[in-house]
């Protein structure tokens, strides 16, 4: 069921901090902080501190989102997690009926709420991409008793506006496959894990359905993870190699485990998804994928490529770009786009290192100065005639003899007398019309006919 890799509990070095925090019925024991860093539970997130998560918490912390994490369920009294869980639902029997337990031996629904809303609040506690989003667990327990379809409707429903699904199957199937097109026509935005190789040959469903943001796994070099699925499905790229994240007391004796896989890092970019809902609250989730897309910096072939998608999440650039709309979702084929159709070219980061647009200095940008070049040389040319006529005439009157003035000779039927050349015959210099700029901004992505393929009964 899950795309993550086995979450190892936190029992060794970092090791200060195993014999740190323990869990002792629901009590948090704490010993003196340790002298490194590296040994607190913030000190092993790596990856907050390479998406600049910190810049980031001072333009958006998810206030106002709700992010459903369809999973195993979520264990709602981890003091990260504490006030962050929502009345959720079960679809199993091994749940109960708010979603608010994780039976997983893993604890992986539990680790990918963490990732997402942790609260926070010290150098020992778990803080998350946007910790002040509120989570909404929804229970699939058992692969016998899994009801992708449902859950995702019942979320969409339930008013999500992020559908985190670190999970997935091989294939399709038609139902799960209405089942997005629902949440989507609900407003949802949802985001799935590509798979991991260990367990996945392809990118398996529901990532491989179109409409769904299919993520795939970085490491902490920002290379591809070794472990991630390839495949042209993918739309974006995250940290997922150790990643630390919250965990039910069965899972790990301290609450803590770390893990590797596509599933961290799709909790990440619904994280970050709920950023941006929340800095744009009048954003629609086409316009959301859109902006995380269109500022996702572009990684191995250019444009999108089945290693990264469009590229590794941008998190500052996606809450600071100017991001033309589009009117349809850009993960969907035939897509209609407003001006700055996402057809018009491939992806670019839109935003410097510090998340600030960037400059394009295009043809259509330098449109009006080149107008005004072509301008200027008409009037030169004009000039040059005018002076040539004058000079003209002057040694014409001197080459007059002198005398009486004899009869006005007469042209000839038929002929035209000769007029030296005016402006009236001139023409433009070869080169681009400054009106000739393609249409759209610079930075679109390219739009694939064909697309993913379609549902196909199972």
């Amino acid at each position: 069921m899950h795309t993550g890799r086995h979450r190892r509990p936190l029992l060794r070095s970092a090791a200060a901090m195993l014999a740190l925090v323990t869990l002792a019925g629901g009590g948090l024991l704490t010993a003196p902080a340790p002298a490194r860093a590296a040994d607190t539970v913030r000190g092993l997130q790596w990856h907050l501190d390479a998406l600049r998560i910190p810049e980031a918490h001072k333009l958006s912390r998810g206030k106002g989102v709700t992010v459903a994490v369809i999973d195993g369920g979520v264990y709602a009294a981890h003091p990260d997690l504490r006030g962050q869980v929502l009345r959720g639902t079960s679809l199993s029997s091994a749940v109960r009926a708010d979603g608010h337990a994780d039976p997983d031996r893993e604890g992986h629904g539990t680790a990918m709420a963490g990732i997402i809303a942790g609260r926070g609040g010290g150098p020992m506690r778990l803080l998350g991409i946007a910790p002040e989003a509120k989570i909404l667990p929804v229970a699939l327990g058992a692969p016998r008793e899994w009801d992708i379809a449902g859950g995702i409707r019942w979320a969409a429903d339930a008013g999500a506006d992020v559908i985190n699904l670190s999970i997935g199957a091989p294939g399709t199937d038609p139902e799960v496959a209405e089942a997005v097109r629902y949440a989507l026509g609900k407003g949802a935005v949802l985001v799935a894990a590509a798979g991991n190789r260990r367990t996945d040959q392809a990118v398996p469903m529901p990532a491989n359905i179109p409409g769904v943001l299919a993520v795939g796994a970085t490491g902490k070099d920002g290379s591809r993870w070794s472990g991630s699925v390839t495949g042209p499905e993918l739309g974006l790229a995250a940290p997922g190699e150790r990643i630390i994240s919250s965990v039910p007391p069965p899972a790990s004796p301290n609450g803590y485990g770390v893990g590797d896989g596509t599933s961290d890092a799709t909790a990440v970019v619904s994280g970050v998804a709920a950023l941006v809902r929340s800095r744009y609250p009048r954003l629609d989730a086409t316009n959301v994928v859109n902006r995380l897309i269109r500022t996702a910096r572009d990684r191995g072939a250019p444009g999108r490529d089945p290693e990264y998608g469009f590229g590794g999440v941008n998190v500052l650039a996606a809450l600071t770009a100017t991001v033309p709309e589009v009117d349809g979702n850009p993960l969907l084929a035939g897509a209609s786009a407003k001006p700055g159709d996402p057809d018009a070219g491939s992806p670019a980061d839109d935003s410097d290192d510090d998340g600030r647009p960037a400059v394009s200095f295009g043809l259509a940008d330098n449109a009006p100065i080149q107008l005004a070049l072509c301008l200027l040389a008409v009037l030169l040319a004009g000039a040059v005639v005018v002076v040539l006529v004058v000079v003209n005439r002057r040694a014409a009157r001197r080459r007059v003899p002198s005398g009486p003035p004899g009869p006005r000779p007469q042209s000839p039927p038929g002929a035209y007398p000769q007029h030296p050349p005016g402006p009236h015959g001139y023409a433009p210099p070869p080169g681009p019309h400054p009106h000739g700029a393609p249409p759209g901004p610079a930075g679109g992505y390219p739009h694939d006919p064909a697309g993913p393929p379609g549902p196909q009964p199972r």
